[in-house]
């Protein structure tokens, strides 16, 4: 199995210590792409041609990002728009996308608890991250368990360090072995 990391944050080399940790420990494992896209695409200008042919390539797409405002960052957003073409991706015609995988990897600010009916975000990341779940739906992929590392900017190195590797077995797990 081939598998994508789609990894969209701004700062991903200069100012995330997480997301930068998640990306380098999957970045040289057999069969794993990264794809940086605010590296990529700096300007927001997508190439849409080349972004299908990637996804063609790989069996497993895992979108990571922070979670901000209840969302992606922007570019991602802009991602969907552009590359999921109707006719390509859905529609009539559009079923170059059905079987593979479609997971997402989100980091927040807030503790686990935040994310709950009790607590200050009132939903979980699961309820709050639906719409890639159904975005997955639309283009025929199988949507994965959300992965997501919580309370972020307070992780020691050892508890970052585990979360790492739990990514790492995310990214390149068979679903039939979980």
């Amino acid at each position: 199995m081939k598998t994508l990391v789609i990894a969209v944050h701004p700062g991903l080399q200069e100012g995330s210590r997480i997301n930068r940790k998640l990306t380098e420990t999957v970045r040289h494992r057999d069969g794993v792409t990264v794809h940086d896209l605010y590296q990529q695409y700096s300007d927001g200008q997508i190439d849409v041609g080349a972004e299908q042919q990637l996804l063609l390539e790989h069996d497993r797409i895992v979108f990571q990002f922070p979670f901000w405002w209840y969302s992606s960052p922007p570019l991602l957003k802009h991602w969907f728009d552009e590359v999921l073409t109707f006719g390509w991706a859905y529609g009539p015609g559009g079923d170059k996308l059905h079987g593979q995988e479609w997971g997402i990897a989100v980091t927040t600010g807030g503790t686990v608890e935040a994310y709950g009916s009790e607590g200050y975000n009132r939903y979980t990341v699961e309820e709050l991250t639906r719409p890639f779940e159904v975005t997955a739906s639309l283009v025929g992929a199988k949507y994965l368990p959300v992965f997501a590392v919580h309370n972020a900017m307070q992780l020691t190195d050892e508890e970052l360090q585990r979360h790492a590797a739990d990514f790492a077995i995310y990214v390149v797990d068979t679903v039939e072995s979980r």
